[in-house]
Parts: structure tokens; C-alpha cells; sequence
């Protein structure tokens, strides 16, 4: 966990926030796509759908090529797969916690049914 803290997932986190960022990222993982194809579903403009692209950039989850006048987007990886890995971290906090209220609950529910004199096979 430690060499995950020294990773910035600050831009990562803040460039996922945004529902059009996100998308954007779901559609490049179908491929490459150009600024315009990105903006397109948004009905947005190009210089709109280029300050998204550049939070994107900014946190390293995209890679912008030009080809003479046209800026073709690729996903990057990498910074989702470190956030990924520190978010593994909670969640198995999380399902260990979790675990242990369910363990709690089924011996409370097993006292609560020896004390109101419900034994296995009393009904």
C-alpha cells in the first residue's frame, strides 16, 4: 500500500468525476478515436470537447497523436489500473468488515433463538 500512496491519483480522480470524462474513456476503450468523434455524442464543441480531452491528458489516461490536422485520442491504462489497485485496498477492508457484521448478526440471531427457546427442529 505504501507505494500506491506515492502515486498522485489526485487527476485521476478528478477527471473521473465528470460523466462526459468518463464516457469519453468508455469509448476509447472500443479504440482510438478523433477529438470529433469524442464530442459527438455530446453534441458539444470541438474547443468544449478539447478542455475535457486535456483533463484527461493531464492525468495520463489518454495520449493525444496529430496527424497533420487531425488530433487522434488512445487510451492510457495505466493510471486506472493504480487507481484500481488502491481502491482493491479498501474494498477488501470493506469486505472484511463486512464479513465480520454478518458472522456478529447470524450469532445474535443463533442466541436470540436459544433464549426465546426455538431450538433446531422446534417449529
Amino acid at each position: 500500500m505504501v507505494e500506491s500512496e506515492a502515486i498522485d491519483l489526485g487527476p485521476v480522480f478528478h477527471a473521473l468525476g465528470d460523466a462526459t470524462r468518463r464516457r469519453m474513456l468508455a469509448d476509447l476503450a472500443g479504440g482510438a478515436r478523433t477529438v470529433g468523434e469524442l464530442a459527438e455524442p455530446f453534441a458539444m464543441s470541438l474547443a468544449a470537447a478539447s478542455k475535457h480531452i486535456k483533463v484527461l491528458e493531464g492525468a495520463g489516461l489518454i495520449r493525444r497523436e496529430i496527424r497533420w490536422r487531425t488530433h487522434v485520442c488512445h487510451l492510457e491504462p495505466g493510471p486506472l489500473a493504480r487507481a484500481h489497485e488502491w481502491l482493491g485496498f479498501y474494498e477488501r477492508f470493506w469486505n472484511d468488515r463486512l464479513d465480520d457484521l454478518g458472522r456478529l448478526l447470524r450469532e445474535e440471531q443463533a442466541r436470540s433463538g436459544e433464549a426465546s427457546g426455538k431450538g433446531e427442529g422446534d417449529e
